[in-house]
């Protein structure tokens, strides 16, 4: 940054001040619980001199904080792989079960949702697809903001949910299934090339509110990759230009995670996957009826307030996917 003509650099200046943000962002944690160490220190020696309990308590409340802290870090240690810092790009199906599990998909949406707004992630609901009584067939969302992939990436799968229908007038207990996938997004530096002839783009008028907020113009843009079969959309904006670079976007992620998974050397840790998203093969159960639950499946973490799970509050489970993947 010292040097001459630095500020001059136009992409490559901005390139260097993110991946400075970045490396700040790694370093100062350490360094400010290094310094709270010493000065925790310092204070240890003047309470044994003075034998001071209200001082000894304040001691004991930031170790408290500090192994919080580092606790946090260890955490963050885990997130080293290549994509972890990135977005993410979110999509969750309804499987089978009718209005029941378009039910559920909008309840996984609103748990996702409050997650990433305690973490302080930016969202944005970029396609979505109303269910034929309630809930949603399906919605894609982005979730910006750093190790959102990382974190994200434990939920790819099946979920479970077990209930008591609302929809049900007998209150017979239905078991209900929806599929969440999560790809990286993928960094402007990096360049995949996609041919036009290669895409067939239809237009479509997006759904939505009624009365003035009618979209009147075929706004919503579908792309379909011909030489893979891939099909994404975006209906967000209003501009089908906007709605169309947005597509794109989705489909270079998946398009560059179908090329890093094929150029993977572990065959049997990409079997797998495979595997355990396939229908019936549930990451994790959401139990709210004879008892209440949730279950990974993959870490046999068990948390009984189901209530405060689908609130956002995945961390615990989240935390030990990544532990036992480490």
């Amino acid at each position: 940054m010292l040097e001459p003509h630095f500020w001059e650099g136009g992409e490559t200046t901005q390139k260097i001040l993110k991946e400075r943000t970045s490396l700040l962002e790694g370093l100062s944690p350490w360094e400010q619980e290094k310094k709270g160490l010493e000065e925790m220190e310092i204070l240890l020696q003047l309470i044994e001199e003075q034998k001071d309990e209200e001082e000894a308590q304040e001691l004991l409340n930031r170790i408290k904080k500090s192994e919080e802290a580092i606790d946090q870090m260890e955490f963050r240690r885990m997130l080293g792989g290549e994509h972890d810092e990135r977005n993410a790009i979110v999509s969750i199906n309804a499987g089978a079960g009718g209005t029941e599990a378009q039910d559920w998909v909008e309840m996984l949406l609103r748990m996702y949702l409050r997650w990433a707004e305690d973490k302080g992630y930016q969202t944005e609901i970029i396609d979505i697809l109303s269910g034929d009584e309630a809930g949603l067939k399906n919605v894609t969302f982005t979730v910006n903001g750093r190790y959102a992939y990382g974190y994200l990436k434990a939920e790819v799968g099946i979920h479970r949910l077990v209930r008591i229908s609302p929809f049900d007038a007998g209150a017979r207990r239905h078991t209900s299934f929806a599929s969440v996938f999560v790809i990286p997004e993928v960094p402007d530096d990096i360049v995949i090339e996609i041919d036009e002839k290669d895409l067939r783009i239809d237009t479509y008028r997006s759904s939505g509110a009624g009365g003035q907020h009618v979209n009147k113009t075929d706004s919503a843009v579908r792309i379909t990759h011909l030489l893979t079969g891939m099909v994404v959309q975006c209906q967000n904006e209003r501009s089908q230009h906007k709605n169309k670079a947005t597509a794109l976007k989705i489909l270079k992620a998946r398009l560059y995670e179908k090329e890093i998974k094929e150029k993977s050397e572990k065959l049997g840790e990409l079997h797998n996957n495979k595997k355990e998203i396939a229908w019936g093969s549930q990451i994790r159960s959401y139990i709210m009826h004879p008892y209440k639950m949730v279950k990974d499946h993959r870490t046999d973490t068990v948390i009984h307030q189901v209530d405060r799970v689908l609130d956002g509050e995945i961390d615990r489970l989240i935390k030990a996917y990544l532990l036992n993947a480490a």
